[in-house]
């Protein structure tokens, strides 16, 4: 056969065959031939060159098995093939090795190669290209359950990780460097939505991008941070869902003067980095001037910090401490719960993690429950919908948790009022 003869295949595209040919073989030079079972096996490129009039193939295949890559982590995938299924010959796209055995005409199997090469760029590559990316930041460390909340919203949307959508979960372990490093990887990759858990993650990816669609979720306004133009029209490419933590800070307030009523002097733990922090505080002046108390304010902007602030605790002699909003203090829950418990402070908290690790109680928004909103915003916007026509969802699920071991453990008694109206009650 001559070395042209592949040209002259009457073939859809025929005038690829060559290019693909010769591509195949720069990727596949170095497999080595070997034997596996009772087939003999052979590098596509070996092939190649034996149809170019060098060889014939020594056993005139006409079954097949490919080991391929198929485009997934799990690695190499042993498939089947047969020329009674040539719509199967894009699967040769993604081959390594070619196991053979059987009889057929050399024409033939010509014809069926050069039609699945010329056929990959076309077809396998577009199916992978197909399967949409998202991005996940985080300034925290990993967290299994916002991963989990998170495919369960894009479940409700139809969207299945692994199958109809992958996701890069991007953790920047307290480092904001990092964080900024990651969005700027996410946007010059080109992924379909960025996912952005946490104020500082948002303000990231917006500042890496004003075309990447942004799906966020915090405790923050956004409208006061200049993430959007308004809640009900974000005018970006930004949305999300807000919790609006700082409306809460009163709740909290008065949950811990019920528990503790005779403090009157009532710390309240901020991160002055935190561009929340502001109104949070102005929130908080409101709320004890209205119940009558007094505040102190306490400033913590590293973990360093914070170990030094809390064991001032009982010097200060404080009736009662509310911690702040931040990513700070989330990510270091365990910890700050823990420390604060030594101190033999009460103390009221945002999330239910730190009432599980030890702390007294918790009031503020379900992030199992936000995420989970989160989750289906992005699969909203997977499907097409812009994220400047998607209103910003407020919270909806909040959660009052108490820790009765911590409790008897500072000598109080919760009122029945407040027992009734818990979300969970730790024993």
């Amino acid at each position: 056969m001559a070395s042209g003869h592949v040209n002259r295949i009457k073939r859809p595209n025929t005038w690829l065959h060559r290019p693909m040919l010769q591509n195949v073989k720069k990727v596949l030079a170095n497999t080595e031939p070997s034997t596996h079972g009772t087939f003999q096996t052979c590098p596509v490129s070996q092939m190649m060159s034996a149809f170019e009039g060098k060889a014939d193939m020594p056993s005139r295949p006409s079954h097949f098995l490919l080991l391929t890559q198929n485009g997934h982590r799990d690695g190499p995938v042993v498939r089947p093939f047969s020329l009674a299924a040539p719509s199967q010959s894009a699967m040769l796209g993604h081959c390594t090795t070619v196991f053979f055995g059987g009889h057929m005409r050399r024409r033939e199997f010509v014809t069926l190669i050069c039609g699945a090469v010329a056929a990959w760029p076309l077809d396998a590559r577009a199916q992978q290209a197909a399967m949409p990316v998202i991005g996940f930041l985080n300034l925290s460390t990993a967290r299994p359950f916002m991963e989990a909340a998170l495919r369960q919203g894009l479940s409700e949307t139809g969207y299945v990780e692994g199958q109809t959508v992958r996701t890069e979960f991007l953790w920047a372990d307290g480092h904001t460097d990092r964080l900024r490093a990651f969005a700027a990887d996410l946007v010059r990759r080109r992924v379909n939505v960025i996912v952005a858990g946490g104020t500082p993650a948002a303000l990231a990816a917006r500042d890496a991008s004003a075309t990447v669609p942004v799906v966020f979720e915090m405790a923050g306004d956004p409208v006061k941070l200049g993430l959007v133009a308004s809640l009900n029209r974000p005018g970006r490419n930004i949305t999300g869902v807000t919790q609006l933590s700082s409306e809460l800070v009163s709740k909290r307030l008065g949950l811990l003067h019920d528990l503790v009523p005779a403090a009157m002097m009532i710390g309240f733990l901020v991160n002055p980095a935190d561009p929340r922090t502001e109104s949070q505080m102005a929130e908080m002046q409101e709320a004890v001037l209205a119940l009558g108390l007094q505040i102190r304010i306490l400033n913590a902007s590293t973990e360093a910090e914070i170990d030094t602030v809390v064991a001032s605790l009982s010097e200060l002699r404080l009736g009662a401490l509310v911690v702040g909003t931040g990513d700070l203090f989330s990510r270091n829950s365990e910890r700050l719960a823990a420390l604060i418990a030594q101190q033999r402070t009460p103390a009221i908290y945002q999330y239910r993690e730190y009432a599980a690790a030890g702390g007294l109680i918790s009031y503020g928004a379900s992030l199992t429950d936000s995420y989970r909103q989160v989750g289906v915003y992005t699969g909203r916007v997977l499907k097409g919908e812009k994220p400047a026509d998607l209103p910003i969802t407020r919270a909806t699920r909040f959660e009052l948790v108490i820790n009765l071991k911590a409790a008897r453990a500072l000598g109080l008694s919760i009122p029945p009022g407040v027992l009734a109206i818990a979300d969970e009650v730790i024993e």
